[in-house]
């Protein structure tokens, strides 16, 4: 496992020297100087409670943590237009947006219209329930309804992405993961993959084989990172509870901070610039070690920088 300190990280920062020249950023995409660094967005789920509670000043600070853009989930009540106000103003790219299924099957057109006012590119399939998922007994209904919802995205200049858990890696009857039946029947055109790295490894694959497979699909890249206590023995698909057939081995699950977990975030990322990638999202579902959710978000970024991942530190 790979352990960063705190003073480790301070000092890293401290001393890192950015792109070189007067490079600068702009609109959170990088520019001359950066040799192909991937600008990093923030997945606001991360810090959702912050968000509730002081939507514009949870804005500032990750701006302020040096994060280019944010992946949106929710609006907390704000207009698209005050919220792609509030963007500009900070100088935040609002890359995309974490959207219930349920709340595209009810209204499409209002989705993706609200989504384009706030200025984002992408929309994504965050979730979705059991019935829906590889087993469940609307499946390949959902299939087409996520068909339905990417010509709808296309039509309006946007693009529909899915974004994976675990539990899309249960076989189907053909012998395929049901992530992969889902990417093979519907055109790239109309859905794109936001591959979440967390739940791709801890489903028994490796990411950035996984990742490779969809170069030219794969836009945005979701990085996460965990822990786990105890050995994986056996049949992945046991650990996660979609093999009944095999004992379960006991273990302690925690999402870490980025360089805190199981991962590795310099090859993920090395994946993800030869798959064609445009962003990187940093994804924290619950904080750990004591930390709270935004000083989760800095130390993933703080981390980055320590890799030098990160383009034009302003």
């Amino acid at each position: 496992m790979k352990k960063f300190s705190t003073l480790l990280l301070a000092v890293a920062a401290m001393f890192m020297v950015a792109c070189g020249g007067n490079a600068q950023k702009k609109d959170g995409q990088c520019c001359e100087g950066c040799n192909g660094k991937l600008p990093i967005a923030l997945q606001l789920y991360t810090v959702r409670g912050d968000m509730e509670q002081d939507f514009k000043g949870t804005l500032q600070k990750v701006k302020a943590l040096g994060y280019d853009g944010v992946e949106f989930a929710g609006l907390f009540n704000n207009t698209p237009a005050e919220v792609n106000a509030m963007c500009k103003e900070i100088g935040l790219v609002p890359i995309s947006a974490h959207v219930p299924l349920a709340d595209m099957l009810a209204d499409v057109d209002k989705v993706v219209a609200d989504y384009k006012a706030v200025g984002c590119e992408y929309i994504v399939v965050p979730y979705v329930t059991e019935e829906r998922r590889p087993g469940g007994e609307k499946f390949y209904q959902m299939v087409d309804e996520i068909r339905a919802i990417g010509e709808k995205c296309k039509a309006a200049g946007l693009t529909l992405l899915y974004h994976n858990h675990d539990f899309e890696f249960k076989k189907l009857e053909s012998g395929e993961y049901g992530l992969d039946y889902l990417y093979a029947n519907v055109p790239a055109d109309l859905l794109q993959t936001e591959l979440d790295q967390c739940w791709v490894k801890y489903s028994g694959l490796e990411p950035v084989e996984y990742l490779k497979k969809y170069t030219g699909r794969a836009p945005v890249v979701h990085l996460k990172d965990f822990h786990i206590e105890g050995k994986q023995e056996g049949d992945p698909y046991a650990l996660i509870g979609l093999n009944e057939n095999e004992t379960k081995k006991t273990s302690a699950f925690e999402f870490r901070p980025l360089g805190n977990g199981v991962q590795d975030i310099p090859a993920i990322i090395a994946a993800a610039k030869e798959a064609g990638s445009k962003w990187l999202v940093v994804e924290q579902d619950q904080p750990s070690m004591g930390k709270s959710p935004i000083e989760c978000a800095a130390t993933s970024m703080e981390y980055l920088k320590y890799i030098g991942a990160v383009c034009c530190e302003e």
